[in-house]
């Protein structure tokens, strides 16, 4: 004959239950929250990557680089080296030794033989004592053509597209000093595709009155149309340029002026894009002391 519990009784047994469960989870480590992403200004590190190869037309072939500088603000100079290397082969095989920040695409070819076959090529970065590499291959599946790095990424296979890419010219440099202002001048030809975009309107609206109105700014409006633009890829130190970002073309030229805080050897990235698709050029920089 089965006894039904007092309800003092029943009542204990579920306290001590209770306590039971609470003391298990006092013990049981707590899951941490969720972070949000957190952007940092500095102290990160470089992470190289591989983008892919291209066969060239005389069957050499073009393994192609890229890196993320985790970094929102710092540039990092890290020469060829320990912490800047390729492998196999000598450290310095051309890499940048420049890291602006966050992602830059496709701003390093290394050219390998026609018979490199299941060969590997490792690049390695370390940055504030972290390394990173990134491992280059003739993988099929990560074969690119000239459009996809043309189009920075936008894999468009140019079949039935007349657009074809600007052809530039970077004045040469015979001498250049520290602190001196250095004139950058490309000369730029394109067959006008495709067509550039009306310039949009920008009209400003009078902010509310009263409490709590708000005026928000307005953010100056992307250049349309052929335009160059300055990168650092090598040198010792910050190269200074102005104007900064995308210089618009005009009569067929584009100038920029540029200053190095120290002596050394700088390599500078030409960019000219007709809005579409996008021609660089290398320059390289001698610079003496003053």
């Amino acid at each position: 004959m089965l006894m039904r519990p007092s309800g003092s009784a029943f009542l204990l047994g579920c306290l001590l239950a209770a306590g039971a469960v609470r003391t298990g989870v006092a013990q049981t480590p707590a899951l941490p929250t969720a972070a949000t992403n957190i952007r940092f200004n500095s102290g990160q590190n470089v992470v190289p990557y591989f983008e892919g190869w291209i066969k060239n037309p005389d069957g050499t072939f073009d393994l192609v680089f890229g890196y993320f500088n985790r970094n929102w603000e710092e540039e990092l100079a890290i020469g060829p080296g320990a912490d800047n290397r390729v492998e196999p082969g000598p450290a310095d095989r051309g890499q940048p030794t420049y890291f602006l920040p966050r992602r830059q695409r496709f701003v390093y070819r290394l050219r390998v033989p026609a018979d490199f076959g299941k060969g590997e090529v490792v690049w390695t970065v370390t940055a504030h004592g972290r390394p990173e590499k990134a491992f280059g291959s003739l993988l099929p599946a990560q074969e690119l053509n000239e459009r996809v790095i043309q189009t920075s990424g936008g894999y468009n296979p140019g079949h039935a597209d007349p657009n074809r890419p600007p052809a530039i010219s970077v004045a040469p440099i015979t001498k250049a000093a520290v602190a001196a202002p250095l004139t950058l001048s490309v000369s730029y030809e394109d067959d006008g595709l495709p067509a550039p975009r009306p310039q949009p309107t920008r009209t400003t609206t009078p902010p509310p009155t009263g409490f709590g109105a708000q005026a928000n700014t307005v953010a100056p409006a992307r250049r349309r149309g052929p335009t160059v633009s300055w990168t650092q890829y090598r040198g010792p130190a910050r190269v200074s340029l102005e104007p900064q970002g995308q210089r618009a073309v005009t009569d067929g030229k584009a100038e920029t002026v540029a200053r190095f805080p120290e002596p050394g050897t700088y390599v500078l990235i030409a960019a000219a894009s007709d809005g579409a698709l996008t021609t660089k050029e290398t320059l390289t920089v001698i610079v003496a002391a003053r």
